[in-house]
Formats: C-alpha cells, sequence, structure tokens
C-alpha cells in the first residue's frame, strides 16, 4: 500500500500530500516525507532546511512570502496543531494559472500537507489559537532575496476565512508592496 496520495489542486503544480497513517490503540506513525516514495509521484524536489512557527492568536497570518532565484523555494507546509488556511498564489508572468490561488484547510486531525513550489507567493491564516506549523524549503533563507505581496491585494482576491475585520500581522507583513510595487518570477 502506498504511503502517500498526492492530489492536484486547481493549479496542478500546487498539490495536497496525504501521508498514510499506521494506526493502533497507542495513537499513530507516518513517514511525513519520503523523497524515493515521492518522487515517483511527481515531487522530486529536495528540501534542505525545517522550519517551525507558532501563532498564539487565531486570526493570524503570516505572507504572503516568496524569494526570488537563486534562492527561489519549494514548500512542504503541514500544520502539527490546531488549523490553518494554507493559500498560494501563481506569481509566474506567462504561467496559464498567473495570479491564480489555491486555499487548503490544513490541521493536525487532516494532516494534510501542501506542496507550494517555486514561482507561488505563499501565506497562511491560523483558524485557532496556539497553532503550529512546520514545512521544509529548499532553499535557505536570503534576506537579499526575500520578497512578498501584501495579503488583500484586491487584484489576488484571496478569500480569506477570516471573522476578525482584520488579521494579526507582523510589521513587515503589513508593510509589503501590493502587486503592482512588486517583483515576480519571469
Amino acid at each position: 500500500m502506498a504511503k502517500f496520495e498526492v492530489t492536484e489542486t486547481a493549479i496542478p503544480d500546487v498539490r495536497i500530500i496525504q501521508p498514510r497513517a499506521f494506526e493502533d490503540a497507542r495513537g499513530y506513525f507516518m513517514e511525513t516525507y519520503t523523497q524515493s516514495e515521492l518522487e515517483p509521484l511527481g515531487v522530486g524536489m529536495s528540501f534542505i532546511q525545517d522550519n517551525q512557527s507558532l501563532s498564539k492568536d487565531a486570526g493570524t497570518l503570516r505572507g504572503l512570502h516568496y524569494q526570488l532565484p537563486p534562492f527561489a523555494q519549494d514548500k512542504l507546509v503541514r500544520c502539527i496543531r490546531g488549523r490553518i488556511w494554507d493559500v498560494a498564489v501563481d506569481i509566474r508572468r506567462g504561467s496559464p494559472t498567473f495570479l491564480k490561488w489555491v486555499g487548503v484547510e490544513l490541521s493536525a486531525e487532516n494532516r494534510r500537507q501542501l506542496l507550494v513550489p517555486i514561482g507561488f507567493a505563499h501565506a497562511f491564516l491560523t483558524l485557532e489559537p496556539d497553532t503550529e506549523v512546520v514545512y521544509k524549503v529548499s532553499a535557505g533563507y536570503s534576506p537579499a532575496h526575500d520578497r512578498g505581496i501584501v495579503w488583500n491585494d484586491a487584484t489576488i482576491g484571496i478569500d480569506w476565512p477570516l471573522s476578525l475585520q482584520r488579521p494579526f500581522l507582523s510589521a513587515k507583513d503589513e508593510a509589503l508592496p501590493r502587486l503592482d510595487d512588486a517583483i515576480l518570477f519571469d
């Protein structure tokens, strides 16, 4: 039996990865990433770093973030406590899905992961307090290549499941530029 199920989203390059959990009376065990198992399923990138964040408040929004080449990053995102609305926006000029976005709920309970490839801006909104997110990246952080787009850019039009009038943002995310002023992928 396969250890992973990979499902395309409305944007084929963005995929949901569902690890198979082996459950018994003690709980469960699962492999969250096995390159040799995922490569034949079209997930062939190499990850070099794991990151983890804790967001104390529901309604915390992190993003829309991306890095430019040569430090552009593939990301494999999962939520290990709580729930998030995870979003990927295609920012590749010339792509048939340019400026389209996909949103997927990830939670500790559903164990889904979202593959966000190079050329996509990424953000997530916490849906519960004390939410923890871990994600793998294929390149390290480079401040000189770090970019972003403001979360509520009207041209992109992300439909955030937001019960608050405004999310909790970092000063950095609050100051991100609108799409018209952002550097995108050619």
